[in-house]
């Protein structure tokens, strides 16, 4: 019997091994999980730029630099990082956007990022055909000139804005997920080459997610048998697209801004209205937005309502009131009155308002109420009157 399976074990390692053996990549370990290269990675932003409609004229930019400007390092909790977080080569993705909008049809991206070299190599052509015959060639054609140049960069990488995860484990047997998200923001501006002016500037941010999920098992399942199992997989998505999508959104954004001031136009002008409304949706949240088309000449200029003036005096006469009147008004002050012997009467003591109580005097004659005509008192009433304490 242990032969028969010794046998066994035999065999299905062979199969195994010769299964290994005729596997793609067998020979080169490191292509075992090696995917074919990819011409290049359409994100969303990048099919909104691409089905943007035809410009009326294309138009001429210049990009001298579009440059990492945060001066961040890789974010690391375990040990220090010297490599950047973000990509360096923020000018080729830009270029690369400007080409690809409208399929190609709406900017001529002159070169300026590699301008001394380019210069060196019509440098090296002259002198080439002054030494070697060449006198009899055309010249060289005069560079192209960019009515407007494109500045800004990737102003900002914000590492761990967002972090969490939930974990469960019970007898040893659990598992548990985090993730983590960073936001890179990129600004860019469009100056016209003639004026120095700021045409036009907008900014984009796009987050970056970070997942991960592990699960296991620790626990004894005999008296002297102990089962430990331990799995788990992380995505992260890579930096580098999301600064591809944020510069494709951004050259959008920029577009359709242009559209908006009338720094340019479309071949079908009808198309622009549908593009601008989505793009405020997109951008404010405002739905079903009415585009009013006023001249000067339809504008009313009215004087501010005039404020009610003090005392029914109106125009220059009157002051006019700067606060509204208090309702209600304060209570008026009542009259205080002075009891013989210095003492206040309790308040279930105190008599009705206007009466005075014996030998209490008005503060002010003004607070005196007015006298009552009273009948002289009778004997019988003088006789019931007790006499005054002396003093």
């Amino acid at each position: 019997m242990r032969v028969l399976r010794k046998l066994l074990l035999a065999a299905a390692g062979t199969a195994a091994l010769s299964a290994c053996a005729g596997a793609p990549g067998a020979s080169r370990p490191e292509l075992a999980f090696s995917e074919p290269v990819q011409q290049e990675y359409k994100t969303v932003a990048l099919d909104s730029l691409q089905s943007l409609p035809p410009p009326a004229h294309k138009i001429a930019v210049a990009v001298y630099r579009f440059e990492d400007q945060t001066g961040q390092n890789k974010p690391n909790e375990s040990f220090s990082e010297y490599s950047r977080a973000v990509t360096q080569g923020g000018t080729a993705i830009l270029i690369n956007a400007l080409e690809r909008a409208g399929n190609r049809s709406w900017f001529r991206t002159v070169e300026r990022a590699a301008l001394p070299s380019l210069l060196q190599e019509r440098q090296l052509i002259r002198v080439t055909r002054d030494q070697y015959g060449g006198n009899g060639l055309p010249p060289l054609p005069p560079l192209t000139y960019a009515g407007i140049m494109l500045e800004g960069g990737i102003i900002g990488y914000d590492s761990n804005t967002l972090t969490g995860g939930f974990g469960a484990r019970f007898l040893g047997v659990g598992g548990n997920a985090d993730y983590r998200r960073d936001t890179v923001t990129v600004f860019l501006r469009a100056v016209s080459t003639q004026t120095g002016e700021v045409l036009k500037s907008v900014n984009v941010s796009k987050t970056i997610y970070s997942a991960g999920l592990k699960g296991g098992a620790f626990r004894y399942v005999g008296f002297k048998d102990l089962l430990e199992i331990e799995t788990g997989f992380t995505t992260n998505e890579p930096v580098t697209l999301a600064v591809k999508s944020a510069v494709e959104k951004a050259v959008h954004s920029l577009i359709v801004e242009g559209l908006i001031d009338g720094y340019w136009r479309l071949q079908d002008m009808g198309l622009a209205q549908p593009l601008i409304d989505r793009y405020w949706q997109e951008r404010d949240g405002v739905f079903n937005v009415t585009t009013i088309k006023a001249t000067p000449e339809d504008i009313q200029v009215a004087p501010p309502p005039r404020r009610a003036p003090i005392d029914g005096k109106g125009g220059e006469e009157g002051e006019e009131r700067m606060t509204p009147p208090v309702q209600p008004s304060a209570p008026a002050p009542g009259p205080t009155y002075i009891v013989p012997g210095g003492q206040n009467p309790l308040p279930g003591q105190r008599l009705p308002p206007g009466v005075l109580p014996p030998g209490a005097a008005p503060m002010s004659p003004s607070a005196t109420p007015a006298p009552e005509e009273t009948t002289p008192p009778t004997r019988a009433a003088e006789a019931a009157t007790p006499a005054p304490p002396a003093s």
